[in-house]
């Protein structure tokens, strides 16, 4: 199985950023084949708006830092999308992530049945890390990228929030996260190994 975990905080080892490692040591340790990338240290743009990969290209037409990640996300099984909530929404880095995937959609994606280039029956992670305690609070961040994701073809879809985690590190002090992290791999794997 292969697995790829899109890393979204500046910190590498930041909350959301430990949260997403302990899920890729669990699927390691299930034999998959893990590709880990942080944004933070790729040069890229956002989405340019330039339609090319609606009209003249099946991808994105940017030549950068996103480049790879791109099509190792096309390839995947599993993405892990890891970010921490900056002003109620994800890091920047991982909007600029998520716009680039637009060039996943087929052209005219609205009207049609086919909306993704990519293969359906993929499982996501979505892992989001708050200094918040309100687990109500921000609590609607993955609902705004849950139509686009399911176009995408992940239907097997799991969220991870670890709320109240201000400090680096804070996350390893609550067992109630990282047991949902690990029951979330087992169950992952589990599926993966019936079928």
């Amino acid at each position: 199985m292969r697995v790829v975990c899109v890393l979204g905080s500046p910190r590498k080892n930041g909350n959301s950023a430990t949260v997403a490692r302990r899920f890729v040591d669990k699927a390691r340790s299930n034999g998959s084949d893990v590709q880990v990338y942080l944004l933070n240290e790729l040069e890229f743009k956002g989405c340019q708006a330039c339609m090319a990969c609606k009209t003249t290209r099946e991808d994105c037409v940017l030549d950068d830092g996103l480049t790879s990640v791109l099509k190792d996300v096309s390839r995947t099984d599993v993405l892990v999308l890891a970010s921490p909530i900056y002003f109620g929404g994800v890091s920047a880095q991982m909007k600029a992530f998520i716009d680039r995937t637009y060039s996943f959609l087929t052209p005219h994606f609205y009207r049609k049945e086919k909306h993704s280039r990519l293969d359906p029956g993929k499982k996501l992670v979505f892992i989001l890390s708050q200094g918040q305690k309100e687990e109500s609070k921000f609590q609607d961040i993955f609902v705004r990228y849950e139509h686009f994701l399911k176009w995408y073809g992940f239907d097997d879809t799991y969220v991870i929030r670890a709320c109240g985690v201000d400090n680096v590190d804070d996350v390893l002090s609550r067992q109630d996260i990282l047991d949902m992290t690990d029951m979330i791999a087992e169950k992952i794997w589990k599926k993966s190994s019936i079928l």
